[in-house]
C-alpha cells in the first residue's frame, strides 16, 4: 500500500508548482498481489515476489526496478544491538545468515513477543547458519562462556550478522538538554549508578533502581533444565560425515528458569519480600518504580497460565499487593491479549478478556478497581495500534465490531480514555490495513477480500471521514491468465448456532463445470491464531493443488482464535479436537449447494499443528476424510516445545496429553496416511514424526514415510515434499488406484 505515498507526493509537487517527470507506476498500481513497503533506510520500496525471497527494489523517485533473487542478492549487513529487542508480529518469511567470527561458540536464541527466550542451538566458531526468520522478529546471540552479545531483528530482505567477541556496544545516552545553544561536550547526563550491595551483585540478570537511587530490586534466579534434542545433518555441504547439531529445547513438564525480586536499600539492607502472589512464575515482566521510588510494580504470569497479575511491592516495608488479577479455568492468552500502559501515575490502561471478549479497561492503581471499561461489546481488540497521551486517545485494530461483516475482518477506531463510543475510522465490507501520514491528519486505508482486490481510499485522521478513493486493483489479467477467484463460504458448526467461516478455491478453468472434484482440505487450527485468508491473494500453494484439478479448502472451526473466549475454550486440554467437528458440518453445508464438490473423495493436509490435526482427522472421521499428508506434527503434545503446548495443554503435564496424541491413538487410523519431516527441524523434535510412524508399524497400519534431508521446519513446502504431496493425493484421490 506504500505506492499511495508515491501518489500523494506527485500531487504535492504538482500543487508546489513544481514540475517533474511521472515514473510509470501503472503496474505497480494495478497490481493486486503487490506487498509493497520500503527498506530499512526509507529509500527504496520492497515488493516481495515469491516464497523463494526474490525482492523487486523499487526507486520511488525514478521508478526504476531492480529484481533481486536470492542468488543475486548483496546480503545487508547488520550489527548486533545492545538493546533486549522482542519480535513484533510478522508474516513475510525472510532468513538471517549468522556468521560466527567471535573465536568460540555462540547461542542463538529466539525472542517471541512476550519477550521469552526460545533457544535455537548453538552455532560453532567460524560457522555460518542460514536461519529461517520472519520480518520483525526479534533474535538474540548468547556467548557460550556466558553473556549477551547482542540482537537482531529480521527484515523484509535477508541479512547478514557477523558475530565478533566483544558485545554490541551501548548506545550514548541521549542529552537531557535539547536547547538549541546546548554546547556540544556539555550535555547534561544521567548521573552513574551507585555499586551494588555485596548480596545484590550475587544476583544475576538485570537490576532496577529506584529513582534517587535509595533502593534497587534484582533477581534470584534458578535455571532451566538441560534437555538437548539431538539432530542429525545427514549431507553436510562441506564434509562428507554426517554432523550433529545439539538444541537446547525444553518440553512440557521440564524445570524452566525462573526468576523472583530481591529489594535492597542502597547500604545493603535486605528488605524481606514475601512470594506467595508470585511463587511460581512463568514469566515477570514489566518491571517499573514509581516515579517518587516508592513502589516498585512488575507482571507475574504464573506457570501454567491460568493467573496473571500486577503486583506492587511497597519499598519501605516488601509489603506485595495485587493491583490487577487476571484468573481463568483454562487459560489466559498471554502472548495475544496481555496489555498496558500507563497514564501518568495512578491509572493505567489494561488488556483483559474478562467478561468474554478482549476489551481496555482504565484501572485505578492506588485502589487496584476498574474505572471504567473504554470497549465492550461481541468483539475482540486484536491490537493497540498506538496511545496519544495528550489527547487521551487510542486508536485500536478490532475485530467483529461490525456484525453484518465477517468476524474475522480487522477494523480501525479510535476510542477516549474517557470513555464514550469507539469513532470507526474504517467502513469498507473486507479486512483493512492503515498508513497514517507523519502528522496523523490523514490516512491510507487498504481494504480487501479473498474475493475483491484492495481498494485505497484516504480518510481524515480526526474522524475516519473519506477523502477520496484513491485507486482500485484490478484483477483482470489474472483471470485472464486463468486465474479463479476464490469464494467465501460460511455455515453453522457443530452446536448448529456457531457460525464458521472459510474459503473454497474451485479446480482452474472450472467456474462452469459441474463434473464433481476431489476435495483437498488444508487445516492448521493452532489456537494462538485464526488461518482461512482474508486478504486478498494469489495463493500460490492453493493453485498449484487447483491446477491438478483438486476443490482446495479452508476453514476456521472452533479452538482457533479470536472469536471469542468461549470459541477459543474449546482447545483447552483438548489439542486433538483441531475444530475438525466444525469442519466436517462445514464440508457437508458447501457440498450441498456444490454438486461439484465430491465428498467421497476428501483428502486433508497440514504442517506442525497441521500435521497433528491431518493424521487425527483420519482417526476421527474416517468417514469423511480418507487421505491425509502430514507434515512435520507435532503427534505427541509431550514432545514439543514447552511455551506452545502447556499455554494450551496446561501445566502440570496430565492425562489430556495422552488423550490427544496420535502415537497413541494411532492403532484407530483408517485411510492412506503420509509423513513428512525435515531431518533438521528445529520447531518441532523431528523424533515426533519417527515416534508416530513407530506406532503405526507397531500396529500393522501401512503408511508412507517421507525423510527430507538438509530440511527444516515445513518439508512438505519444498520443490520435493510439495511434489510427493501432490502425487500421494492423486495416486488415492484421482487415479484408478483411488477408484479401486
Amino acid at each position: 500500500m506504500l505506492w499511495i505515498a508515491a501518489e500523494l507526493l506527485i500531487v504535492v509537487a504538482a500543487v508546489c508548482g513544481r514540475e517533474r517527470p511521472q515514473p510509470d507506476w501503472e503496474s505497480l498500481l494495478r497490481d493486486p498481489a503487490a506487498d509493497v513497503r520500503w527498506n530499512a533506510d526509507g529509500t527504496l520500496w520492497l515488493v516481495p515476489r515469491g516464497a523463494d525471497g526474490t525482492v523487486v527494489e523499487v526507486d520511488p523517485r525514478t521508478g526504476a526496478r531492480v529484481e533481486r533473487g536470492p542468488a543475486t542478492v548483496g546480503l545487508a549487513e547488520r550489527p548486533l544491538v545492545n538493546e533486549e529487542l522482542r519480535s513484533v508480529r510478522g508474516v513475510r518469511p525472510s532468513r538471517i545468515r549468522f556468521s560466527n567470527e567471535s573465536g568460540g561458540a555462540v547461542e542463538l536464541i529466539w525472542v517471541d513477543t512476550g519477550g521469552v527466550r526460545r533457544p535455537y542451538g548453538k552455532l560453532g566458531a567460524a560457522e555460518v547458519r542460514e536461519q529461517h526468520t520472519f520480518e520483525g522478529h526479534a533474535w538474540e546471540v548468547h556467548a557460550a562462556s556466558g553473556g549477551t552479545l547482542g540482537y537482531v531483528r529480521g527484515e523484509v530482505l535477508p541479512i547478514v550478522v557477523h558475530i565478533g567477541a566483544a558485545p554490541a556496544p551501548v548506545s550514548a545516552p541521549a542529552p537531557t538538554s535539547v536547547e538549541p545553544n546546548a554546547h556540544p561536550g556539555t550535555e547534561e547526563l544521567p548521573p552513574p549508578e551507585p555499586a551494588l550491595p555485596a548480596q545484590a551483585a550475587a544476583c544475576s540478570g538485570p537490576k532496577f533502581w529506584a529513582p534517587g537511587f535509595g533502593h534497587v530490586v534484582v533477581f534470584e534466579s534458578v535455571a532451566a533444565q538441560k534437555h538437548p534434542v539431538h539432530l542429525i545433518e545427514s549431507s553436510p555441504s562441506n564434509q562428507v560425515e554426517p554432523r550433529m547439531r545439539t538444541l537446547q529445547y525444553l518440553k512440557p513438564g521440564d524445570q524452566i528458569e525462573q526468576r523472583w525480586p530481591r529489594l535492597f536499600t542502597r547500604d545493603g539492607h535486605e528488605v524481606p519480600v514475601q512470594r506467595e502472589l508470585f511463587a511460581n512464575p512463568w514469566s515477570i515482566d514489566e518491571c517499573r518504580w514509581s516515579a517518587d521510588g516508592a513502589t516498585f510494580f512488575f507482571t507475574y504470569n504464573q506457570r501454567g497460565h491460568q493467573v496473571f497479575r500486577l503486583l506492587a511491592i511497597d519499598a519501605a516495608t516488601g509489603a506485595v499487593r495485587t493491583v490487577v488479577e487476571e484468573t481463568s479455568p483454562t487459560f489466559i492468552d498471554y502472548p495475544n491479549k496481555t496489555w498496558m500502559h500507563w497514564i501518568g501515575a495512578n491509572e493505567l490502561l489494561w488488556m483483559s478478556e474478562r467478561d468474554g471478549f478482549n476489551h481496555i479497561y482504565a484501572i485505578d492503581v492506588a485502589h487496584g478497581t476498574v474505572k471504567r471499561q473504554l470497549t465492550r461489546g461481541a468483539w475482540m481488540v486484536r491490537a493497540v495500534e498506538s496511545v496519544d497521551d495528550a489527547a487521551r486517545t487510542l486508536v485500536l485494530r478490532v475485530m467483529g465490531i461490525d456484525p453484518a461483516q465477517d468476524p474475522y475482518y480487522e477494523h480501525f477506531v479510535r476510542v477516549s480514555m474517557d470513555g464514550g463510543d469507539p469513532v470507526r475510522l474504517t467502513e469498507g465490507d473486507g479486512t483493512h490495513a492503515l498508513e497514517w501520514s507523519p502528522d496523523r491528519a490523514c490516512y491510507v486505508d487498504t481494504w480487501s477480500r479473498v474475493d475483491l482486490p484492495p481498494v485505497h481510499e484516504l480518510r481524515r485522521g480526526a474522524d475516519g471521514s473519506l477523502v477520496a478513493e484513491l485507486g482500485r486493483a484490478d484483477a483482470s489479467a489474472l483471470v485472464a491468465a486463468g486465474w479463479t477467484w476464490p469464494e467465501r463460504f460460511a455455515s453453522v458448526g457443530r452446536d448448529g448456532a456457531t457460525r464458521v467461516f472459510g474459503v473454497i478455491w474451485r479446480p482452474c478453468g472450472s467456474a462452469t463445470d459441474p463434473t464433481p472434484r476431489a476435495v483437498l482440505e488444508q487445516i492448521y487450527a493452532g489456537p494462538q491464531d485464526f488461518f482461512v485468508p482474508k486478504a486478498f491473494g494469489i495463493w500460490n500453494g492453493e493453485r498449484n493443488l487447483t491446477k491438478a484439478g483438486f476443490v482446495v479448502v479452508q476453514v476456521d472451526g472452533m479452538g482457533t482464535n479470536w472469536r471469542g473466549k468461549v470459541f477459543h475454550d474449546v482447545c483447552w486440554k483438548n489439542l486433538k479436537d483441531a475444530g475438525l467437528p466444525d469442519h466436517v458440518a462445514w464440508l457437508h453445508a458447501a457440498a450441498g449447494t456444490r454438486p461439484w464438490m465430491d465428498l467421497s473423495r476428501v483428502g486433508i493436509y497440514g504442517g506442525s499443528a497441521g500435521g497433528q490435526s491431518a493424521m487425527r482427522a483420519l482417526i476421527e472421521y474416517p468417514d469423511v476424510y480418507s487421505v491425509a499428508v502430514a507434515d512435520c506434527g507435532c503427534h505427541d503434545n509431550r514432545m514439543d516445545k514447552i511455551w506452545w503446548n502447556e499455554l494450551w495443554m496446561g501445566w502440570p503435564v496430565d492425562e489430556s496429553y495422552a488423550r490427544s496424541s496420535n502415537v497413541v491413538d494411532a492403532a484407530k487410523l483408517h485411510g492412506k496416511l503420509m509423513l513428512l519431516v525435515g531431518e533438521l527441524d528445529e520447531n518441532v523434535d523431528p523424533s515426533s514424526t519417527l515416534q508416530v510412524s513407530a506406532a503405526l508399524v507397531r500396529a500393522g497400519k501401512d503408511h508412507e514415510l517421507v525423510v527430507v534431508p538438509g530440511a527444516g521446519h515445513g518439508s512438505a513446502e519444498t520443490p520435493y515434499g510439495s511434489a510427493k504431496r501432490l502425487g500421494f493425493f492423486q495416486r488415492y484421490l484421482q487415479s484408478d488406484t483411488a477408484q479401486k
